[in-house]
């Protein structure tokens, strides 16, 4: 597996690495850097768009596929660098610095949730700017959606550090919280689980990119609560225009 700049640093939006496989014959099967930035998607967050840089000639990334290592889809037609060429990766800065506002903000949703009703998570998904949560939440008490959304808000206002840690899997394995979603445990065999913690909020197993602190996820407006079955319900979630 190539090098997780991602995770090193999630506001690095260019780098320099080198294609280690690649073949130009059938561009659907990806690129492959020795060290990459892109988040290749994964826990309800899309993968990240961009463009790869090399002898004066651009690359757009669109996708990625994950298998042994991540695989960069290039856009249809777009030249493919062969193994060994030098390329300057550049991630498209909008929609990631977006994604990573939304990623977040569903964990302070999903914090206050947890909190306040005791609900476990039973799916999620999001794009820029805005995104769902389901919630094993048979009941809500009148004026739930105003409340949710002004408590979400207040949790935002407070500033709360955001941060990643990697532990070792036993002594992740204690953290009571680790698992907000219903029915899933972390990767078997694996031997470190990435932990993101919202301090004071919220500490849960997750592998995506985020924001320093929840200030700066920007207000969130709870959009529409809905009745998924007799035991669910799915909140939807924006961020509000600047």
């Amino acid at each position: 597996m190539g090098e997780r700049l991602d995770w090193a640093d999630p506001t690095l939006r260019e780098w320099d690495c080198t294609v280690v496989w690649s073949d130009p014959a059938d561009p659907e099967r990806g690129i492959v850097l020795d060290r990459s930035a892109f988040y290749p998607g994964g826990g309800g967050q899309p993968p990240d768009h961009g463009v790869l840089l090399w002898e004066g000639v651009q690359t757009r990334i669109v996708d990625t596929r994950k298998g042994d290592d991540f695989h960069l889809i290039p856009a249809a037609g777009d030249p493919v660098p062969v193994a060994g060429t030098k390329v300057r990766g550049a991630i498209d800065d909008a929609r990631r610095s977006t994604l990573m506002r939304t990623h977040s903000g569903l964990h302070i949703l999903c914090g206050t949730v947890f909190r306040d009703f005791g609900a476990l998570v039973t799916g999620g998904n999001m794009q820029p700017g805005e995104a769902r949560m389901d919630f094993n939440l048979p009941e809500v008490p009148a004026g739930f959606k105003q409340a949710l959304e002004d408590a979400v808000n207040a949790e935002i206002a407070a500033d709360r550090k955001i941060v990643a840690r990697v532990l070792p899997r036993e002594e992740a394995l204690r953290i009571p919280t680790l698992v907000r979603t219903q029915d899933a445990l972390p990767p078997l065999g694996e031997p470190q689980i990435r932990v993101i913690d919202i301090v004071g909020l919220d500490v849960q197993a997750d592998g995506g990119t985020h924001v320093a602190s929840t200030r700066q996820v920007g207000r969130v407006e709870v959009v529409k609560v809905e009745s998924k079955g007799r035991q669910n319900r799915r909140v939807r979630i924006r961020l509000a225009p600047a």
